[in-house]
């Protein structure tokens, strides 16, 4: 996978066109597609060099990574299969749900907090996130709207710290 990449970090164009040029290519990483026997998030590492950081997840409806940043790297998220829901945060409001179904990509940079979910049973999606993943932002959301993050390693598996509440 390396040909053809840059040797250096990729900003959320090229990480977003990168997450593309994957998922037109299925051979690539059908053979990692899993959704485990009692449930939890598949992921696995498609690719990791010293300037970019490629995942593939498996998702079902109960799958959620919580509250979450990328710490000091830009990402790109493209929906092979299914469909997600991004969640964005908004203070004094309701969160911003969007769904994104199969075929949609989105990029963000390294100040974007969300958190995401499987909208539909079997969904697929690449990421890809430049520089790679060493430290996420994880947060939780008190009853009384207060946020809290705290710092884990990309090794973790992101989930709700703490149930959001809804403002």
């Amino acid at each position: 996978m390396r040909q053809g990449l840059p040797e250096r970090t990729l900003d959320r164009r090229e990480l977003q066109e990168l997450v593309n040029a994957l998922a037109a290519h299925p051979e690539e990483w059908h053979d990692e597609v899993d959704f485990p026997t009692g449930g939890g998030r598949h992921f696995h590492s498609i690719y990791r060099d010293s300037y970019v950081d490629v995942w593939l997840l498996c998702w079902r409806p109960a799958d959620d990574t919580g509250w979450h940043d990328h710490d000091l790297s830009s990402g790109a998220v493209h929906v092979a299969r299914g469909a997600l829901v991004e969640c964005n945060p908004r203070i004094g409001g309701d969160h911003l749900e969007t769904v994104m179904p199969a075929g949609h990509s989105f990029s963000f940079g390294p100040d974007h907090i969300h958190r995401l979910t499987g909208a539909i049973e079997g969904s697929v999606s690449i990421h890809a996130y430049s520089p790679p993943l060493w430290r996420l932002g994880q947060y939780s959301i008190d009853a009384t709207g207060v946020m809290r993050r705290v710092s884990v390693s990309y090794a973790d598996e992101l989930r709700p710290l703490v149930e959001a509440v809804e403002q």
